[in-house]
């Protein structure tokens, strides 16, 4: 039974780049011998254990088989047979596919090392094109190491995958967790520019096909992948928005950004030019009165600082107004002539 470091850990160790997590593949051990030593399994598809105490993965070598359409559609092979070599063959890119003995020695036989030395992400062999997440997996990676370049032959084999169909097959849920890593990457928009260039845009991000050009402009200083989602809303019109959020599944917040942007972002960044009734409509619009931190989200995402409307609202309660004996809808209509009040003055003051 042999023990090896392998994947994102060796990659990210001989780049120098901080290692996040670490990832363990067992050769020549079986399922029971690892219960036997206190692992515990998690794994539903194939063999994967946590470690008694550190709690990182460590999954028996294996190879895999397509054997029908879908993310899931394969038959693994992982028993106490399996070389490292065969388990490393069926890796996504050369750059992933290096392990590390106990003893520090690098096995390479993919590589891998090279193409880190020349910046190039290239697949390990033709069964990359047996899992269509790996055209995203790609494009993730350009965005988070911005000073690779896809292999010519990688990105041919890309652009068959994407003519093929195969990316239709995959889950939502999985595309966008793709898209989310790689929004916190250095260069975010070399996602898109990658799936663009390979034809990978037409499913999944079909709205965004004719923007990939301003995507990278608009990113400027924001670093959340959640903002960075969103800033794309100034590229589309609310509905869709709405169309893309619905066929990635986006997560509510998400959802909700992007159409806000949308809808509201133009009338927002100009904020300051509007009338006071208009300011108010807009920072209701987009959550100003109930939750002024998601407000100024917004704004950070449209470029614009929307403190003073924030504490221009928030300087008006409902306490006053109540003591009048005000309720109901006559409460609301007060409450909502002193903050276009407030604001009035904030802007006169700011004039």
């Amino acid at each position: 039974m042999e023990i090896y470091l392998v994947g994102g850990a060796v990659r990210d160790e001989l780049l120098g780049r901080p290692i996040r997590e670490r990832d363990w593949v067992v050769v020549g051990a079986t399922t029971q011998r690892m219960l036997d030593l206190g692992y515990r399994q998690v794994g539903k598809d194939f063999p994967v254990f946590l470690h008694p105490q550190s709690k990182d993965e460590y999954a028996l070598a294996r190879t895999e088989r397509k054997s029908g359409p879908g993310h899931k559609g394969f038959v693994t092979h992982a028993e106490a047979d399996v070389s490292l070599e065969d388990d490393l063959r069926r890796r996504d890119l050369t750059i992933n596919a290096i392990a590390k003995a106990a003893d520090g020695t690098l096995i390479d036989p993919w590589g891998g090392q090279v193409d880190l030395a020349k910046r190039v992400l290239r697949h390990v062999s033709d069964a990359f094109v047996e899992d269509p997440l790996r055209v995203f997996r790609v494009a993730r990676f350009a965005a988070l190491l911005p000073d690779f370049v896809v292999a010519a032959e990688t990105r041919a084999l890309l652009r068959s995958m994407c003519t093929a169909g195969a990316l239709a097959e995959l889950p939502a849920e999985r595309v966008w967790n793709e898209m989310e890593r790689a929004l916190s990457g250095a260069a975010p928009a070399r996602f898109f520019q990658v799936l663009d260039d390979c034809g990978g845009l037409d499913h999944w991000f079909t709205e965004l096909r004719t923007h990939v050009g301003g995507v990278d402009r608009l990113f400027g200083e924001l670093t959340d992948p959640l903002d960075r989602f969103g800033v794309m809303g100034k590229l589309l019109s609310a509905d869709t928005a709405a169309r893309l959020c619905g066929r990635l599944k986006a997560p509510s917040d998400a959802a909700r950004l992007i159409e806000q942007v949308a809808r509201h972002g133009a009338m927002l960044a100009q904020w300051r030019s509007l009338s006071p009734g208009a300011v108010y409509e807009v920072a209701h619009a987009c959550g100003g009165l109930r939750q002024p931190e998601w407000f100024e989200r917004v704004g950070r995402v449209v470029g614009t600082d929307v403190g003073p409307i924030v504490r221009a609202i928030t300087s008006v309660t409902s306490a006053a107004f109540i003591e009048r004996g005000l309720e109901g809808k006559a409460l609301g209509a007060a409450l909502d002539a002193a903050r276009i009040a407030a604001i009035a003055a904030m802007l006169t003051a700011r004039s």
